[in-house]
C-alpha cells in the first residue's frame, strides 16, 4: 500500500477522549432538540386540553420527562466506542436497538403505572425525533472524522513481529481510525520492503526528515530489542515537535480494548500490570454493595420466572432444571456455579471436558433462547451475594480447562486476580471461544479489564449486556 499524499492541513488531529466528547455533546444536543418537539406536537396532540405554553409545561409535565435526553443517550451507550461511530451500518442498528430498548423500558413501566399516568404521545413523539435527529447528525460525524483531513497521519517505528500485529490490527478495523503511513526500521535488509501491504520509507536516523515529508502526527514504538540511542534522542525531539509518541502496547488497547498478551515484556506483570490494576479500596466496597443490590434484585427476578422456565425445561428435556458445576474463583479458589440448564444432560457423557462453542448440537432449543436472553445467568446472582461471583468480572472458567490454558497463554492466571463475574468485558466484545487463539484473544480483553476497571466501566458493560439481551445477542 504505497503512502498516501500528505494533507494540506498541518499535524491537525482530534484524539480518541476528544472524539468522544464531540459525540457526547452532539447527542445531547440533538436529544434536547427531540425532547422540545415531542413536548411541541405532545401539546398540539391535546391542543383540545392546552397547547404549548408555560402551562402546558408545568402542569401536563412531570420532571422525569425532561431527563428523556439523558436516558436516550444511556440507550446508545454502544455507540461510543469510536469504531462502532464511524461505521454507518452498526451506527443504524445502534439506533434501532436504542429507539427499541425505549418501547420496551417504556412498556414495562407502562404496565405497572395507573391508568392514563404516562404521556404516551409525548414518549413515542420523543422517540421518533431523537432516532431521526440522532441519525443525521452520527452522519455528519462519520462524513467529518472518516475524512482524509481529520484524520491522524501515523509512523511506526520497528518493523519486526510487534509491528506487524498493530499494523494487522489496524488492517482489520473498518473504518480504519488513522493513516497508517509506513514503517522506520534501522535493519539494512527490510530496507524498500513492506510490511502488510506498508513500505518501510528509511532507516530510524531519518525519523525527523519522514515526520516533516508526511506531516506525521504520531508514532508508535514498535521496537522488541534495544533501542539506539540515536534513535531515543531522535523520538525526543519528534515529541517536543509536538509529535504524539505511543508504545505499542498502549496502541493496541486503543485499536481494539484488549492487551497484547504476545508482546509484553517479561517484566510487564510486575512493572505495569499490578500497579494498575490496583484498585482501590472506595472502588472495591462501592463495587461489593452494587454486587449485594443486584444481586437481591437479579434474585427476586430469577424466583418471578423460575416457574415459567422450569416448566418449559421440563418440558422440553426434563429433569433438572438447574445446572451445577465446579469453577475457579478469585485466587483459583473453587466454587459450585448455578445456572438454568441449557444443555441436554448426556452433554459431557464420555466424562471429558468439553468447550461450549457456537452453535453447539448439545444446546436445546429452549437453551439456545435462555442464552440469548443471558436469562441462564439468573442462578448466578445467588453467587454474587455469596461473594463467589460479581456481577462485572472475566468469565468463571473450569479448573481443568485453566490448568490447561494457563500452559499456552501468556497470563492466563492473571484473570483469577479478580472475582469472576456474570457479564464482562471479553463478553460483550467476544464470541465464543472453541481454540486456543479464539480463548488468546478473551483473555487479552480480560487483562485489559482487570487493568483499566472502575465504576464506569462496569456501568458500561452492564448496559452493553442489557442491549445485547434486547437484540437477542447474548452468547
Amino acid at each position: 500500500m504505497p503512502p498516501l499524499s500528505r494533507p494540506k492541513t498541518n499535524r491537525w488531529r482530534v484524539r480518541p477522549a476528544e472524539q468522544r466528547a464531540i459525540l457526547l455533546t452532539g447527542d445531547l444536543f440533538v436529544s434536547v432538540l427531540a425532547l422540545l418537539g415531542g413536548l411541541y406536537f405532545w401539546a398540539q396532540k391535546d391542543a383540545w386540553l392546552q397547547k404549548f405554553s408555560l402551562d402546558f409545561l408545568s402542569q401536563r409535565v412531570e420532571f422525569w420527562f425532561f431527563l428523556l435526553p439523558l436516558i436516550w443517550m444511556v440507550f446508545l451507550v454502544e455507540l461510543y466506542d469510536l469504531h462502532r461511530a464511524k461505521n454507518l451500518r452498526q451506527t443504524t442498528v445502534g439506533i434501532a436497538l436504542a429507539a427499541l430498548a425505549g418501547v420496551l423500558f417504556y412498556a414495562l413501566i407502562y404496565l405497572v403505572s395507573p391508568k392514563n399516568s404516562l404521556p404516551r404521545w409525548g414518549i413515542g413523539f420523543f422517540l421518533l425525533f431523537a432516532s431521526i435527529l440522532t441519525f443525521f447528525w452520527r452522519l455528519v460525524y462519520i462524513q467529518i472524522f472518516t475524512a482524509q483531513a481529520f484524520l491522524r497521519r501515523v509512523l511506526v517505528i520497528g518493523a519486526g513481529s510487534a509491528g506487524e500485529t498493530i499494523a494487522q490490527a489496524y488492517k482489520d478495523l473498518v473504518p480504519q481510525p488513522f493513516l497508517l503511513v509506513g514503517f522506520m526500521d534501522d535493519d539494512p535488509l527490510k530496507a524498500g520492503k513492506e510490511v502488510l501491504g506498508f513500505p518501510i520509507l528509511a532507516a530510524n536516523d531519518r525519523l525527523l526528515e519522514m515526520i516533516e515529508t508526511e506531516a506525521i502526527t504520531e508514532i508508535i514504538i514498535a521496537v522488541s530489542g534495544r533501542m539506539q540511542g540515536a534513535t531515543f534522542q531522535a523520538i525526543l525531539d519528534a515529541q517536543e515537535r509536538g509529535v504524539e509518541v505511543v508504545p505499542m502496547p498502549s496502541m493496541y488497547e486503543e485499536l481494539l480494548g484488549r492487551v497484547p498478551i504476545h508482546h509484553l515484556e517479561s517484566d510487564w506483570l510486575i512493572r505495569s500490570f499490578l500497579d494498575q490494576a490496583r484498585a482501590g479500596g472506595i472502588y472495591e466496597a462501592s463495587k461489593r454493595l452494587f454486587d449485594i443490590l443486584c444481586g437481591l434484585i437479579g434474585l427476586a427476578i430469577c424466583l418471578l420466572i423460575y416457574p415459567v422456565v422450569a416448566v418449559l425445561i421440563l418440558l422440553e428435556s426434563g429433569r433438572p432444571v438447574m445446572y451445577r458445576q465446579v469453577r475457579s474463583g478469585k485466587g483459583y479458589k473453587p466454587y459450585l456455579i448455578i445456572k438454568f440448564r441449557t444443555m441436554h444432560q448426556d452433554a459431557e457423557k464420555d466424562g471429558k471436558v468439553q468447550i461450549t462453542q457456537e452453535k453447539d448440537s448439545r444446546i436445546t432449543r429452549f437453551g439456545n433462547f435462555l442464552r440469548r436472553t443471558h436469562i441462564d445467568e439468573l442462578p448466578q446472582f445467588w453467587n454474587v451475594l455469596n461473594g463467589e461471583m460479581s456481577v462485572v468480572g472475566p468469565r468463571a472458567e473450569r479448573p481443568e480447562l485453566i490448568a490447561e490454558y494457563q500452559k499456552e497463554i501468556p497470563f492466563y492466571r492473571a484473570r483469577l486476580l479478580v472475582k469472576p463475574g456474570i457479564t464482562g468485558w471479553a463478553q460483550v466484545n467476544y464470541g465464543y471461544s472453541a481454540t486456543v487463539e479464539q480463548t488468546n484473544i478473551k483473555i487479552e480483553f480480560d487483562l485489559y479489564y482487570i487493568k483499566h476497571r472502575n465504576f464506569l466501566m462496569d456501568l458500561l458493560i452492564i448496559l452493553r449486556t442489557m442491549t445485547q439481551i434486547i437484540g437477542f445477542r447474548g452468547r
